[in-house]
């Protein structure tokens, strides 16, 4: 019984030491597939392009003087009826214009010591703001302002609070453009370096889309913006 198990038992470890075999081959096949498959190339892709603003804020603050409080009030309506009348009379609507509340500083109360006690003891300022998506007519009544200077009206354009913003809004609308500009300069790219390492682009493995920024092309023309996203994209390769 035992000898004429012999021939059996040959065959099976015959077949266990072949079945072994072809299947190490095929693991140590696809480990090598797996590994082609895993070559890979990250590129970046940039889409930038400039745009005019489409909304302006214009805050027009001036300074108001004097000893007494109703007259002081009295000369900030008078002087804000003026710009208001100077504004629309050059094309910027009523709706377009809004005012604060004046912030009046009483001088008196910040003396300290022997000091020199000032000319006037309160000082007022008020802001009149302009907010318009008529970016040109703005910015020639802007260059304009200096005549309403000459009748006595004191602007205060050092202060921060002065400073005139240029809004871009349409961002969503050009969106999907510049992503596919972003993610074909990054597939050229990357077929450029498949070309010189003597591979072929694949699929792509992963795709990240960067943070749009908006800002001011240069500082002389705040009112022009420069939009700008990058794409950061993961091509397979294979020989």
């Amino acid at each position: 019984m035992q000898r004429n198990n012999v021939p059996g038992l040959m065959i099976l470890g015959l077949s266990i030491i072949l079945g072994l075999s072809s299947l190490g081959y095929l693991l140590g096949s696809a480990a090598i597939e797996y590994r082609q498959l895993d070559r890979s190339v990250t590129v970046k892709g940039l889409a930038e392009r400039e745009y005019p603003a489409d909304i302006v804020i214009w805050p027009i603050m001036f300074t108001e003087a004097g000893n007494d409080l109703e007259t002081l009030y009295n000369a900030i309506e008078n002087s804000s009826s003026e710009i208001q009348s100077f504004l629309q009379s050059r094309g910027i609507e009523a709706t377009e214009i809004s005012f604060s509340s004046p912030s009046i500083t009483d001088r008196s109360a910040q003396q300290y010591g022997n000091g020199n006690p000032s000319e006037f003891r309160y000082i007022a300022v008020q802001t009149v703001t302009v907010y318009s998506k008529n970016i040109d007519t703005v910015r020639a009544v802007m260059n304009s302002l200096s005549a309403l200077g000459k009748k006595g009206i004191v602007f205060t354009g050092d202060d921060y609070r002065a400073r005139t913003e240029y809004l871009f809004t349409r961002l969503n609308e050009i969106k999907p453009e510049m992503v596919e500009e972003a993610t074909r300069n990054a597939r050229e790219v990357a077929e450029k370096f498949a070309a010189d390492s003597h591979s072929k682009l694949g699929k792509i493995k992963r795709a990240s889309q960067g943070q749009f920024s908006i800002s001011a092309r240069d500082n002389n023309n705040p009112h022009i913006k420069s939009v700008r996203v990058v794409s950061t994209v993961e091509y397979y390769l294979s020989d």
